[in-house]
């Protein structure tokens, strides 16, 4: 099983991970895992644990890791968002095919509120995108 190890791992967290080293080659052969570092993905912060020093290979590791995490939550992003589309659809089969007018009455207003609100930000950020677009190309 040790073979099969990563020497690092990563315990993800909200807004970045703990970085750990892992061990398998001691006395008892018992897997062991020294805290290296903390990162901050929101603001690239990597901090060493324990007033240790980060070798090259931990920083090229860790920055690895970073990208590729980094990369991850893009995509996750974007299929949550895909998925909202198809929430919106289903709501709309919904509302049209199977809905009660109690069930409607329900939840009209918090639907249309939150479709407005959308709506404006989604209106306004295309038009900032068009303006942009306009003064590189003029």
């Amino acid at each position: 099983m040790s073979a099969d190890l990563p020497e690092f791992y990563f315990r993800v967290r909200e807004n970045g991970a703990f970085v750990f080293r892992v061990d398998t080659e001691n006395r008892q052969r018992r897997i062991e895992m020294d805290q290296i570092a903390v990162i901050n993905i929101k603001n690239g912060e990597v901090k060493p644990h324990g007033g240790r020093s980060l070798s090259e290979e931990e920083l090229r590791v860790i920055d690895d890791w970073v990208k590729e995490r980094t990369d991850l939550l893009a995509k996750r992003d974007i299929d949550d968002l895909m998925r909202a589309v198809d929430y919106l659809n289903f709501t709309a089969h919904w509302a049209q095919s199977r809905a009660t007018d109690a069930q409607l009455e329900d939840v009209t207003d918090a639907i249309l509120l939150a479709m407005h609100d959308l709506r404006t930000v989604l209106v306004r950020k295309k038009a900032d995108r068009m303006l942009r677009a306009q003064d590189t190309q003029g």
